[in-house]
C-alpha cells in the first residue's frame, strides 16, 4: 500500500525535523565548548562557566542580529522599496497571499538584476520585507510569481529569520572559541616554562576546536535547506497549487545568471541559491549546500499534487 504525504504532513514533518536538529545541535554546542574549556585547564565547574559565558555572549549576539540584520542584508543587496503605485500587480499578489496566510503586510523591495530571485527578511511578521529582482518579475507568469511570494511569506510565518540567526550566532560563537583555544595552545607550546602534560582533555579539545566548527557548519546548513522545504510546502498551502511554485523553481534555477548582490553570508536568505555554479551534486556535496537539489524540492511539490 503507497502512503500519500499531504501538504500538511510535509509542514509537520518539516518542522519536527527542524527543532530535532536544533535540539541536537545545542547539545553539540554545549558539549564542545565543555570540553573545549576543559582543555584550557578549566576545571569542571570552570568549564560550566565558560560555557555559560559563550550563551550569554551568543545572546547579546543574537539580540544585535534580531534587531538589525534585515537592514544589513537589504543594504547589501541594494534593494529599494517601492509602493503600490509603483507595481501594483506585485502588491495585489503579496497582499492576497498575505490575507490568506493571516500576515502583517510587509515592505515590499526590488532588486535592479537581470537574475532571477526573491528573498524574505524582518526579525517578525510585523517588520517583514519581500524583495523581488527584476528578472524574476519579468521572467515568471503570475502563478509562478505567487508560487514564490508564498514561499518568502512562508519564510515570515514560520520565523525562519530568527531560526537561522540564532543557529547562524551559535556556530560563529563555537568557531571563535574554537579558534582562541587553537591560539592559545599553540602560544602555551612555545612556552619553555609551560607545563606540558598531555592531559585526555587537551587531547580531545584540541580535535573537537579543529572538527566542532565545521560540524557546526554542516548543522546550520541542514537547518537551512530544512526550513526551505518548509518553506514550498507551506506556500503550497496558501496558493493551493504546487505547480506554481515547481515551475518557478525550474525557471530560477535553469537561470544560469549570478546575482551580483549576493554573497556566501546572504545566500541562504534567497529561495534558490544566488551563487550560481557553486551548487554541487551528489551526496556529500549537498551536505555544503545552503538549499535542497531542486529536483528534490521540485519531487516534493509534485507529491502535493491532486490535494487542493
Amino acid at each position: 500500500m503507497t502512503t500519500v504525504n499531504t501538504a500538511w504532513d510535509h509542514v509537520s514533518g518539516n518542522i519536527f525535523k527542524t527543532w530535532l536538529i536544533m535540539f541536537l545541535f545545542s547539545v553539540f554546542f554545549v558539549g564542545m565548548i565543555y570540553v573545549i574549556a576543559r582543555g584550557m585547564g578549566y576545571g569542571e565547574f570552570g568549564g560550566l562557566g565558560l560555557v555559560g559565558f559563550s550563551l550569554i555572549m551568543a545572546g547579546i549576539m543574537n539580540f544585535i542580529s534580531y534587531f538589525w540584520s534585515d537592514k544589513i542584508v537589504l543594504g547589501i543587496s541594494g534593494a529599494k522599496q517601492i509602493q503600490k503605485k509603483d507595481s501594483p500587480e506585485v502588491f495585489r499578489i503579496v497582499e492576497n497571499l498575505t490575507i490568506a496566510a493571516g500576515l502583517p503586510m510587509p515592505k515590499v523591495y526590488i532588486l535592479e538584476d537581470s537574475a532571477t530571485n526573491a528573498f524574505a527578511t524582518g526579525r517578525d511578521p510585523k517588520h517583514a520585507a519581500i524583495a523581488f529582482t527584476t528578472g524574476i518579475l519579468s521572467k515568471l507568469n503570475k502563478q509562478e510569481l505567487e508560487g514564490v511570494a508564498a514561499h518568502e511569506l512562508s519564510h515570515v510565518g514560520n520565523r525562519d529569520t530568527l531560526v537561522m540567526t540564532l543557529v547562524s550566532v551559535l556556530v560563529g560563537t563555537l568557531a571563535l572559541v574554537s579558534d582562541f583555544f587553537l591560539r592559545s595552545m599553540w602560544y602555551r607550546g612555545k612556552d619553555s616554562d609551560d607545563n606540558r602534560s598531555g592531559t585526555i582533555f587537551a587531547v580531545i579539545a584540541i580535535v573537537a576546536a579543529i572538527l566542532a566548527p565545521i560540524v557546526a557548519t554542516l548543522i546550520q546548513l541542514a537547518i537551512s535547506r530544512r526550513r526551505e522545504f518548509l518553506a514550498d510546502a507551506s506556500g503550497v498551502i496558501l496558493t493551493r497549487y504546487p505547480s506554481g511554485l515547481a515551475n518557478a523553481l525550474i525557471k530560477i534555477s535553469g537561470d544560469k545568471e549570478p546575482l551580483e548582490a549576493a554573497n556566501r553570508g546572504t545566500a541562504h536568505l534567497y529561495i534558490v541559491n544566488p551563487l550560481k555554479g557553486s551548487s554541487s551534486v551528489g551526496w556529500f556535496a549537498n551536505l555544503f549546500n545552503t538549499h535542497p537539489p531542486i529536483e528534490a524540492r521540485v519531487k516534493a511539490l509534485k507529491e502535493m499534487e491532486g490535494q487542493f
